[in-house]
């Protein structure tokens, strides 16, 4: 059972609670593991119906679970999609078909970790702000500390121009665009960042593919120059 705003973190940002198996768990806004000691099987047992997964968790789903939780331990950040899959050999489709709702809001949600990568115990730094202005015409931008926007309304083409620049890509090319746009349209349609999946699929690209275009990632590369963030 999730129930939202129940506990107040540092910085007061209101959090929420996960109960199940008569065990409760911090969660965030975004109903991820507020902290990732926390985590045990049974909160992966108790969110994947939470996220699709009706039929239960098999040996596939631990192995990927595992994984995730894995090397955010050797690394200190939640791994990429392309990284997870290659390492599994796992086809995007075998992923979909294992966390339907996405990877970051599926398989990574269930291990307990998200997109905050080395912020998962320090609840205040969601909360942080900066204004950057860039481009010749001296726009200003409000971005968080992970350098996402943090309206997408403030987006425009020289933003992320900019940004690419930063995640050191020489130039945008029109599949870029394309994809940008394709983020753009789906969220200002529903409100919600589409997944990897929808995004490869609608726009006929593989992982390998979307991994030329955006190396940074799909979460960290593609929907941060689109001006979004997952939740």
């Amino acid at each position: 059972m999730v129930t939202p705003g129940e506990t107040a973190e540092a910085g007061g940002e209101t959090m929420g609670t996960f109960q199940f198996a008569d065990k409760t768990y911090p969660i965030d806004n975004d109903e991820y593991l507020a902290d990732f000691d926390a985590w045990d099987e049974n909160f992966a047992r108790g969110m994947a119906p939470q996220v699709g997964i009706i039929s239960g968790l098999s040996e596939d789903h631990w192995r990927i679970i595992h994984f995730i939780r894995d090397q955010y331990k050797q690394t200190g950040k939640c791994p990429l999609v392309y990284e997870t899959t290659r390492m599994n050999r796992l086809h995007l489709q075998e992923l979909k078909k294992l966390f339907p709702a996405g990877y970051l809001r599926g398989a990574c949600k269930v291990a307990g970790i998200t997109y905050k990568e080395g912020y998962l115990d320090q609840s205040w730094v969601e909360g942080f702000a900066e204004k950057v202005t860039l481009g010749g015409e001296g726009k200003t931008y409000e971005i968080n500390v992970r350098g996402f926007l943090v309206s997408p309304s403030q987006w425009d083409k020289p933003y992320a121009l900019h940004r690419a620049a930063e995640m050191k890509m020489p130039r945008l090319t029109d599949k870029h665009w394309q994809i940008l746009e394709f983020l753009r349209e789906r969220f200002a349609a529903n409100n919600i960042v589409p997944t990897v999946y929808e995004t490869c699929e609608a726009n006929h690209i593989d992982l390998e593919e979307l991994q030329r275009l955006f190396p940074d990632g799909y979460h960290r590369g593609a929907v941060k120059l689109a001006g979004l963030r997952v939740r």
